[in-house]
């Protein structure tokens, strides 16, 4: 896991100064927030659709709180592009649109009111949960690499609340969801 107490390592695992001014890197480093942003501002608009979509109340709930979650971190993010003295603007994350389409995708192919369903669009979430916990720990890596541990620091809280989000939907699952969703099929069957 990244932190921002750790000195920037060479490939050969020596500690280094920070690379102060790297314009590839920092380049690098400010597309790849503006790809972030724009996702998380997709997501922001996707997430509505999956809580309404949802049949229980706990994963509504989840969803409900993912969803207020996703606001901080675009505040958050804004706040990353003013510690690099930049204008917060977003480039289309292809990822992101990909990943929420097939979310779409499995509300029109499972059942309303089923837990089939909400395995299905846990299973969505959770791959978007993957694809930010591996975009906020590149970030945060490369921050620190910038020597910029302000910055590292604040996109780690992101990157832990990712975290814990992934955790949470795992914990809903096999609290039940998934047995039931089992069981569904079973009944299908019998009849």
């Amino acid at each position: 896991m990244p932190t921002t107490k750790t000195k920037p390592r060479t490939a050969k695992g020596k500690t280094k100064a920070p690379a102060k001014g790297n314009t590839q890197l920092e380049k690098f480093f400010i597309d790849a927030l503006k790809d972030i942003y724009w996702a998380e501002k997709a997501l922001s608009k996707a997430l509505p659709k999956m809580q309404k979509a949802a049949t229980t109340d706990e994963l509504k709930s989840a969803i409900e709180d993912h969803l207020a979650q996703t606001k901080e971190h675009i505040v958050r993010v804004e706040e990353a592009f003013s510690l690099l003295g930049k204008k917060a603007q977003g480039k289309k994350c292809e990822a992101m649109e990909g990943l929420i389409k097939e979310g779409e995708s499995i509300l029109e192919e499972t059942e309303k009111g089923t837990m089939t369903r909400d395995v299905a669009i846990i299973a969505a979430a959770q791959k978007i949960e993957h694809y930010e916990i591996a975009t906020y720990g590149t970030l945060v890596t490369l921050a620190n690499t910038m020597g910029n541990s302000d910055l590292a620091e604040l996109l780690v809280e992101t990157l832990q609340e990712e975290k814990d989000t992934d955790s949470h939907l795992t914990a809903i699952a096999e609290n039940g969801i998934n047995w039931e969703a089992e069981q569904e099929d079973d009944e299908q069957e019998e009849d």
